[in-house]
């Protein structure tokens, strides 16, 4: 199977992802429910501007993070280490992610944080259940 293919096909039926910032010597992790684009290779998330991962951030932020499951034996073990950017949508874009977000998530329907598109320029995917310790990679062409 494609690499891609194998990460998109796996994210898509995750739904949390954790990332972590850096400003200023100071490093801050969130976790968040996804929606994801394979099209784009982007995690759509809401987060209020207030937070402290947020505020870190500012409206645009290099981020590394993960996606996992819970599995409770080691040989069943998937997740996904990434590094990317994360940057506040703004206007029609951001209406258009929220439209769907909302399809996904009918209760954020309630919240009124922004929407935050997390770009995904590197990704290992680790899939125990193709042998131990097995590893994909993907890069975005730049």
């Amino acid at each position: 199977m494609e690499t891609l293919t194998a990460v998109t096909r796996w994210l898509a039926k995750q739904h949390v992802v954790t990332w972590c910032v850096h400003q200023e010597g100071e490093l801050w992790c969130a976790n968040a429910f996804y929606l994801f684009d394979a099209q784009k290779m982007t995690f759509y998330v809401l987060t209020d501007e207030k937070t402290r991962h947020a505020q870190m951030s500012g409206p645009r932020a290099p981020i590394a993070g993960t996606v996992n499951g819970q599995p409770k034996t080691v040989a069943l073990i998937r997740g996904v280490q990434f590094k990317g950017e994360i940057r506040r949508l703004e206007g029609q874009e951001s209406d258009v992610a929220r439209k769907a977000y909302n399809r996904r998530f009918p209760v954020a329907r309630m919240l009124p944080a922004p929407v935050w598109e997390i770009r995904l320029d590197e990704v290992k995917f680790t899939d125990n259940t193709l042998g131990f310790g097995k590893k994909m990679h993907w890069l975005r062409d730049l």
